[in-house]
């Protein structure tokens, strides 16, 4: 804990100047994020540090395992559809990212064949919206035998599953249709900070490529 309230100290006296001028606006003004941004709880994936944003610029939505449920599921197993709905309807994001990542704890859990310990109910209820990812595993990477490998295409896939579901969301597809929104499907590989986009046409993830290069 220490270091947490050092570093905030630190931010206050090395780097808020840097920024005070945004913070007073934004304060002023409210958020205008341009994209919601859903990924992993994972403490090694950060979205602001990977896509170089500033304050403001992202609604980030972080859970076990980037899992985005469907529109129908009710409770408290669905907290992050809220945050999909304020973001789309309230904040007017142009882009949804779901952004899923290598060496994923809740992927290896998922595809782990032990029971989730009974200790962990919320964890188990939450993973078990993500099976179908296990059964497209079984249907379509038969023929991965290599742990890592297998691990690497149910992280993909779980992406893939989440872009789905967000077409669910009736306030996502309103905004499909007229055009005023765009979504995303992003891999991040963590040990060389790679980032991937899924490519309908080839359907597999590539390296991200800046309009610049």
């Amino acid at each position: 804990m220490q270091r947490l309230i050092d570093g905030v100290h630190k931010f206050r006296s090395d780097e808020f100047g840097n920024y005070r001028k945004l913070f007073r606006k934004l304060s002023q003004e409210g958020q205008n994020p341009h994209t919601l941004f859903i990924t992993c709880s994972d403490s090694r994936v950060l979205a602001e540090l990977i896509t170089q944003s500033k304050p403001g610029d992202l609604f980030v939505v972080k859970n076990v395992g980037n899992i985005v449920p469907p529109a129908n599921v009710r409770g408290d197993t669905n907290s992050t559809a809220a945050a999909i709905e304020f973001a789309v309807e309230s904040l007017h994001v142009s882009d949804i990212v779901i952004c899923g990542h290598s060496q994923c704890g809740a992927i290896a859990q998922l595809l782990d064949k032990k029971p989730v310990s009974n200790a962990t109910p919320h964890l188990r209820d939450w993973l078990s919206m993500a099976a179908p990812v296990v059964d497209i595993l079984k249907k379509n990477y038969a023929h991965l035998q290599d742990p890592k490998a297998r691990e690497t295409a149910a992280a993909e896939e779980n992406v893939l599953f989440g872009l789905d579901n967000l077409h669910s969301y009736t306030c996502v597809q309103e905004r499909l249709m007229d055009g005023s929104l765009r979504l995303h499907a992003w891999f991040f590989k963590i040990a060389t900070a790679e980032l991937f986009a899924f490519d309908p046409e080839t359907r597999q993830f590539l390296p991200l490529i800046s309009d610049k290069e």
